[in-house]
């Protein structure tokens, strides 16, 4: 029989452990504190506080770009345009307990430092750094990153730590149009028939994302193609009758090798293979590429590599904005 006292010490657990339940279910939030949602975001606020403008994407993805339109770079002495291969860009999603923000940061091999340095002060992870061209000049580097609060003081702190770049950052007001493409362009109907998804031109780029066909998750949360989880293609006119292409597949361990030789025998430079991320599920891998030449032909060994993936089917294109 249990005796007054020993029933008290029972109590006394019971109602400690009830309460530390609830402490877990409640995420570590505030007791009574609501959650925020998308609607309560004031998304023209995150943009000034980081100073491009933003687009809202599918899966309400609050989506920045901060291409180095400063940089005159070239690869393999073909010059590059800033939406072709140097998009910075900061990709916000707000979760139910707090936003996250994710993308990478083009820098000169100078800048890479003090903004990482200002990045863990300002909270962020840095989750990969690495080339993702070969024989590029000026050399640049890309520095992947990840954070989780409140969507303006990460906006804010991603605007001071870029402040040790020469990031062009400016108020967020619409930009102007750009300019009539001149010269020769690509042929993004024949590029459509071939890679079998539309894609979107962005000037003379033409771009392409092609999602996975399985859930992403880190930590809990899902990772969504407009957060840069998606295989990239970006194509560019090189002259009257090439182009040039760069990107990245995302793959599973057991399709690394199959792609890469896909890409191969298809005359497709593999420039850099490498994480983006920390905790993942399932492990993904992204396979950066490059070549010059006929966009018919390349075209051709995309469609090769894309077809050793585990992709979305056929979609409606998803807008790829400084990647």
């Amino acid at each position: 029989m249990k005796t007054p006292l020993r029933r008290a010490v029972l109590s006394v657990c019971v109602t400690i452990v009830s309460t530390a339940t609830v402490l877990l279910i409640g995420g570590g939030a505030a007791a009574g504190a609501p959650s925020r949602q998308v609607a309560d975001v004031d998304w023209s606020a995150v943009q000034d506080a980081l100073g491009r403008p933003g687009t809202m994407m599918a899966g309400d993805v609050y989506r920045i770009g901060m291409p180095r339109t400063d940089l005159k770079v070239t690869v393999n002495g073909v010059p590059v345009q800033a939406g072709f291969a140097l998009g910075s860009y900061a990709a916000f999603k707000q979760m139910a307990d707090g936003a996250m923000v994710m993308g990478d940061l083009v820098l000169l091999d100078e800048e890479v430092n003090p903004v990482m340095s200002g990045l863990f002060d300002n909270g962020f992870e840095a989750s990969g750094l690495h080339n993702h061209l070969n024989t590029i000049a000026p050399h640049v580097m890309y520095m992947h990153y990840e954070g989780h609060g409140d969507a303006l003081q990460l906006a804010q702190g991603l605007h001071q730590a870029l402040s040790a770049s020469n990031t062009p950052l400016s108020p967020a007001v619409p930009p102007p149009p750009a300019a009539t493409p001149t010269g020769p362009q690509l042929d993004v109907g024949i590029l459509d028939g071939i890679l079998g998804y539309t894609g979107r031109a962005n000037g003379s780029v033409v771009q392409y994302s092609v999602p996975r066909a399985e859930t992403i998750l880190e930590n809990g949360h899902e990772l969504l193609a407009a957060m840069g989880v998606a295989t990239a293609i970006n194509l560019q006119p090189s002259g009257a009758t090439t182009g040039s292409i760069t990107g990245d597949f995302v793959l599973r361990a057991g399709e690394v090798n199959a792609v890469a030789g896909a890409l191969r025998a298809n005359g497709i430079d593999v420039t850099a293979m490498h994480q983006h991320h920390l905790n993942e599920q399932p492990r993904l891998f992204y396979m950066h590429f490059w070549a010059n030449g006929d966009p018919g032909a390349l075209a051709q060994g995309l469609r090769a590599g894309l077809d050793q993936t585990n992709s979305a089917s056929l979609q409606a294109p998803v807008a790829v904005i400084g990647k």
